[in-house]
């Protein structure tokens, strides 16, 4: 385990090691990640949790009372309701996200599995989520699991990245590169 304890840094990668060792022990892996995509989720869906969570202006009280209700409403409980309260309670809680990212990173090491980063400009259908992954665990030889975004400026195309490699097939990229090409003609 302790080259797992290298893979993440910092505050956040402290508490994610902290995470992830509490749910190998308890064989809770696969339960905490799925309760940290719903805590994400919850995230995503609410700007006025994510001005919680990030704001300094709140107190810790404050921003205890007021994550225990919203845990309490998703029904997140054991240990990633506790994990999330005790951020809140030392002050980290603006460091979630980065603590989640941390566990996933983790979890992927210890199932073998490699994560891409793949932005489109419109959301993949599951069709196409399942081709990608396919066509990258061929590339790389480990399973893959996807962290999806959506940049409508991308226009068409994909960008991919995987570890330090970047697969860049976005209709932007190609056209700044025909653009830049046109100038240099000119």
């Amino acid at each position: 385990m302790a080259e797992d304890k290298t893979l993440v840094s910092g505050v956040a990668g402290r508490y994610a090691t902290a995470l992830f060792d509490l749910a190998l022990e308890s064989g809770a892996l696969d339960a905490v990640n799925s309760d940290l995509t719903r805590f994400t989720g919850l995230l995503s869906e609410s700007d006025d949790l994510v001005r919680l969570v990030q704001s300094p202006v709140f107190a810790a009280d404050d921003q205890l009372r007021a994550v225990s209700a919203v845990l309490a409403k998703a029904e997140i409980g054991g240990l990633v309701g506790n994990f999330v309260k005790v951020a809140a309670s030392n002050r980290r809680l603006f460091a979630v996200p980065g603590m989640i990212a941390g566990f996933r990173q983790l979890l992927a090491k210890h199932r073998g599995e490699v994560t891409a980063e793949v932005t489109s400009a419109e959301p993949l259908s599951d069709q196409q989520t399942v081709a990608l992954k396919e066509a990258l665990k061929a590339q790389i030889g480990k399973d893959v699991t996807l962290s999806t975004n959506v940049d409508p400026a991308l226009i068409g195309g994909l960008v991919v990245k995987v570890a330090s490699r970047m697969i860049d097939t976005s209709l932007r990229t190609k056209l700044n590169s025909l653009k830049i090409a046109m100038k240099e003609v000119g």
